[in-house]
């Protein structure tokens, strides 16, 4: 019989009502709003693209430097960039629909009503598959405290979000807790479709020479590979706790690191893809709106992505070839294929959210 080429192979995965050609996604906040990466790789290759944070009004985002490179990682502290919902709909939603991939847009609030409006107003708009909820937004009526981090507080807000669409429904989880199989479980029964986790770490720099912090803001949300042990526990812990599909990311550098996730936490039957980048990460002083730039990965029936980013550039073309589906770690061969260019060395502009 002959032998399966990567074109005959169906990597379609159907997760929580959302359905993808292949298990190939970008994170939120790594790849801003797609038409920053067009140049450099065919987002109609992508299972799907996860836009940038997404608020019902324009945010400019926090004061400069909101960007710190640490050992294999970085610290960043954009606060939430974005041109704003009605913005969103107008110019960047109708770019986005030239292509064949899904359209996955993450949303972000100050209170439970921002939640509600941004999920009343996109649903039903054409060109848009899911919905990802942002809860590590702070909430204002409770002094600033993240949505997150409290069981009921996510209830709310995804009970909130479920009750205003159709749309598959994803909660975006923060590790920044004591229990995160507890905020899964709020999720779960509030009426969420998918889980995806994690957010960023958040952590600090301090400068020794000027004894000061080296972010604007102070804090910051820790990616790269050095959250990819931290990240790969906690997917482990929910897909123990939760019969959710679950998003995992971080840190998710190349092949052998989903391999590592295949075994390490997803079940069997769920399917993954990879990313991988390479170049050259520095901070541009001018506010741009851009990403961190790392592919985000899924697995069916839930999907592995990429939020990692430390030396950072272009995303190559990823290709997954199996010779079974779904994936068994020991007969999966994962081939990673550029499209046409080499690893190329890029200006990291600082436009990335928590």
């Amino acid at each position: 019989m002959a032998e399966k080429q990567p074109a005959d192979i169906d990597l379609s995965v159907e997760l929580g009502g959302l359905k993808l050609k292949n298990p190939v996604l970008t994170a939120s906040g790594t790849f801003g709003f797609g038409e920053e990466w067009a140049d450099f790789f065919d987002l109609s290759l992508l299972g799907g693209v996860t836009v940038k944070a997404v608020t019902v009004m324009p945010r400019a985002g926090n004061p400069m430097p909101r960007m710190v490179e640490t050992a294999a990682g970085v610290l960043n502290s954009i606060g939430l960039q974005n041109p704003g919902l009605e913005a969103f709909l107008a110019e960047r939603l109708p770019y986005l629909r030239r292509f064949d991939t899904a359209v996955i847009v993450n949303i972000a609030g100050d209170t439970l009503e921002d939640f509600a409006t941004l999920a009343a107003r996109l649903d039903g708009v054409p060109g848009i598959s899911a919905l990802e909820v942002n809860i590590s937004c702070p909430n204002q009526a409770c002094g600033g405290l993240e949505f997150g981090v409290d069981p009921e507080l996510t209830r709310q807000v995804i009970s909130a979000v479920r009750k205003r669409t159709r749309l598959p429904v994803i909660a975006k989880l923060s590790p920044n807790v004591t229990d995160i199989t507890v905020i899964a479980r709020a999720a779960a029964d509030a009426g969420a479709d998918i889980l995806s986790l994690v957010n960023t770490f958040v952590g600090t720099a301090i400068n020794p020479a000027t004894r000061s912090f080296r972010l604007a803001n102070r804090t910051g949300g820790l990616s790269g590979p050095c959250i990819k042990p931290l990240a790969l526990y906690m997917v482990w812990r929910v897909a123990q706790a939760v019969p959710l599909p679950i998003i995992g990311m971080g840190g998710i550098c190349n092949a052998g690191h989903l391999q590592r996730w295949g075994c390490g936490g997803v079940p069997s039957s769920r399917r993954l893809g990879c990313g991988h980048r390479d170049g050259e990460f520095r901070e541009s002083a001018r506010p741009c709106g851009n990403c961190r730039g790392h592919p985000r990965v899924s697995a069916g029936p839930g999907r592995a992505k990429s939020a990692g980013h430390h030396r950072h550039g272009a995303v190559t073309g990823i290709r997954l070839q199996q010779t079974s589906l779904p994936l068994s770690v020991a007969r999966t061969q994962f081939e990673i294929v550029a499209q046409g260019f080499p690893s190329i060395r890029m200006t990291q502009n600082p436009g990335h959210c928590r």
